[in-house]
């Protein structure tokens, strides 16, 4: 975990293929940065599996019934920015309803270009990306991968 700047603004989310550290970016989106803290603090992402996960786009979590029709039950209001969707980008998953976003989030595999502008990006994968490479594939997965656990990095004590 050698590239953490700001442990208040920084996920480490452990996979079974290893850890992968989330740079946020309260600087686009303070909204969704809270809330996602706030969940990941009550343990919400815990054990949720990766249900929607695209070869060439994104790997889709965050959904506690492991469909992609669920969250937690608070709506966020949009938070587009100019941030571009390209590989490692955290961003709000969401109905066609721009203020839909939940606790739903995709990790874009690749450039998403067609996605600026009109999803909430809110962080960047820094480390551990081959990990997310590695999570298995399906609309839905047959075999999902979950997220063993994702928490702040301020809280992990050493």
């Amino acid at each position: 975990m050698s590239k953490i700047k700001d442990p208040e603004n920084t996920l480490i989310m452990d996979m079974s293929h290893g850890k992968v550290v989330i740079e946020l970016r309260p600087d686009l989106a303070p909204g969704h940065v809270a809330r996602i803290k706030e969940l990941a603090r009550e343990g919400f992402y815990d054990g949720i599996v990766f249900h929607r996960v695209i070869e060439g786009f994104m790997a889709q979590t965050g959904c506690p019934q492991g469909t992609g029709t669920g969250g937690s039950g608070k709506k966020l209001k949009a938070e587009f920015n100019k941030e571009p969707h390209v590989r490692g980008v955290c961003s709000m998953a969401r109905s066609s309803s721009p203020d839909s976003g939940d606790s739903q989030f995709f990790i874009c595999f690749d450039d998403a270009r067609f996605l600026d502008n009109q999803y909430t990006a809110w962080g960047k994968v820094i480390e551990g990306m081959e990990h997310v490479d590695k999570i298995e594939r399906g609309e839905p997965v047959r075999n999902p991968d979950k997220i063993t656990s994702l928490k702040v990095a301020a809280d992990i004590k050493a």
